[in-house]
């Protein structure tokens, strides 16, 4: 299973697709998301990834029980102030995904509404992402999929059935060009919470590629998720932690980024393939291992015993294996210690 976002292909058999995600950790300063810009090239990342809203296309300005957040880290703000904080103005991103591009990354963004799509689709992104909350926005996903671009979704808070609803809308439009990132929705997320192991279980069951959108404070699940599977990472980047923002305990900062991406690369390198034979290094090791030596002086006629031939290193003798069968015959010639072993120095005849 395989796509193309832009000049980049995801999937079996190519690299992992790592995006730094950007979301509010500019925090409203335009400076500010081009240096995150520029630290996520320079990071090693593949893909800048915005959001693309505003708060009266996200909720309504309401401060009733309904629309205040409670028990998160959010805790004290109502969700349209939240969303005032964090949206990344419109007519930013036009000139982000410019800078982006001459820096050789990847610019995509996730649309909330039909506006932000059609918004999306004028600046040409090359791939739509769908956010864990908008699983259940099955007419969102059905307009973002009727543009037949590439869809990443995350599944944080989706059920089996809100991911097999989703699936299907999106592939009646005839669209395969799908990867489902598995997602926790809690910020930032309990390490034992991560679960990774579904990441695998994604691909088989779903016939896609997988991934993982991380909100884990740490990179040691973006690192893991490699074996696992995972073809897409996406992980949030900031500046500097310190300097707030609603995103910041979740984010990276840009040489910790770098490091998940160095070991994201690592692993990639460790897992390899499924093979048994021997590579150039490992073929030059079993020169150290164990074999057939005579190890004292031995006249033509000596018979070979326990005292006069031995397993030991290095590996230019017989295989040990064959030492019962050398025990009893006699030598066909003298012998020096330290003579490695071989059919030719033994009698066929026993003693």
């Amino acid at each position: 299973m395989e796509f193309k976002i832009g000049d980049r292909f995801v999937g079996d058999n190519h690299p992992v697709f790592i995006v730094a995600e950007m979301s509010c950790n500019h925090l409203q300063n335009f400076d500010y998301a081009v240096e995150i810009l520029r630290k996520a090239k320079d990071a090693g990342a593949d893909a800048i990834k915005l959001q693309t809203y505003t708060p009266e296309t996200m909720t309504i300005d309401c401060n009733n029980k309904h629309f205040r957040l409670a028990d998160t880290i959010w805790e004290g703000k109502n969700l349209y102030q939240l969303y005032k904080e964090a949206y990344t103005p419109w007519e930013w991103q036009p000139k982000l995904k410019k800078i982006a591009e001459g820096e050789g990354l990847i610019f995509f963004s996730t649309p909330f509404d039909r506006t932000s799509v059609d918004f999306l689709e004028e600046l040409d992104v090359p791939v739509h992402k769908v956010a864990s909350y908008e699983i259940t926005d099955i007419p969102l996903i059905d307009y973002i999929a009727s543009k037949g671009k590439p869809i990443i979704f995350s599944i944080g808070m989706a059920t089996l059935a809100d991911i097999e609803l989703a699936l299907s809308t999106i592939r009646k439009h005839e669209n395969n060009d799908i990867a489902v990132l598995k997602c926790v929705s809690a910020y930032p997320t309990p390490i034992e919470e991560t679960n990774l192991k579904t990441i695998e279980n994604i691909r088989e069951t779903f016939g896609v590629v997988s991934g993982l959108s991380d909100h884990t404070s740490t990179i040691t699940t973006a690192v893991l998720s490699v074996a696992l599977g995972a073809k897409i990472i996406e992980k949030h980047l900031t500046l500097d932690r310190n300097l707030g923002g609603p995103d910041a305990p979740f984010s990276l900062e840009p040489d910790e980024f770098k490091t998940m991406v160095n070991s994201v690369r690592e692993s990639e390198k460790a897992i390899g393939k499924t093979t048994y034979a021997l590579n150039n290094k490992q073929q030059r090791s079993r020169l150290m291992a164990r074999s057939l030596f005579v190890v004292k002086n031995m006249k033509k006629g000596d018979i070979f015993t326990e005292e006069n031939v031995k397993s030991i290193r290095p590996g230019y003798g017989m295989h040990p294996k064959y030492l019962p069968e050398i025990l009893g015959k006699k030598a066909v010639n003298d012998t020096e210690c330290g003579t490695p072993l071989s059919w030719s120095l033994v009698s066929k005849e026993l003693e």
